[in-house]
């Protein structure tokens, strides 16, 4: 039986949607295709109708999730009330608890440095128009780079503390710092 292409655009999305959610809460190299399969309900032969390797998934997968990236933190007029803004949730506990629902650079940033040239060529491509966003409006693209650095690095680390209240100390010390460099 032939599905329509608008049935097989929906899986796809469902698909991607679904092994990014996973991906950046349990990593996305140790879950087989059977396992990215079965969360959407389907068989692991089903999902070669859609990639024709995990790694071109993984491929998709980055460009989705930093593209969307892209299109929450630095699309339209950039501002420093915006960054503000983005810095308040992106240095939140919530987070911190959801790393599914968030940022992909922080949970799968290491599985990206591990991949092929043509990933992290896609990974460059889509951090370098972030940074080019805020860079214009700060006036200062190595200043972009550092705020960039330095909230994935904040939610890293707070990731990795086991004490909430620790977790916490490392966001605000970030958006305090961030916060005087923009000042």
């Amino acid at each position: 039986m032939r599905y329509s292409a608008e049935h097989k655009a929906q899986t796809r999305e469902k698909l991607l949607s679904s092994s990014g959610a996973l991906a950046k809460r349990g990593g996305f190299a140790g879950t087989g295709v059977d396992g990215l399969m079965k969360a959407i309900g389907l068989t692991g032969g089903a999902f070669y109708g859609h990639f024709s390797s995990k790694d071109e998934l993984f491929a998709a997968i980055v460009e989705r999730e930093l593209s969307h990236s892209l299109e929450l933190l630095g699309s339209g007029v950039a501002s420093r009330k915006k960054l503000q803004r983005c810095l308040a949730i992106y240095l939140s506990m919530k987070h911190v608890e959801q790393p599914d629902s968030g940022c992909a650079i922080p949970t799968l940033g290491a599985e990206i440095a591990r991949a092929d040239i043509a990933v992290r060529e896609l990974a460059e491509h889509w951090l370098v128009r972030l940074q080019q966003a805020w860079a214009e409006e700060l006036q200062d693209p190595q200043l972009a780079w550092a705020i960039l650095a330095q909230c994935v690095g904040a939610l890293v680390v707070a990731r990795m503390l086991a004490s909430p209240q620790r977790q916490e100390e490392v966001l605000e010390s970030s958006k305090a710092l961030i916060t005087t460099s923009l000042a």
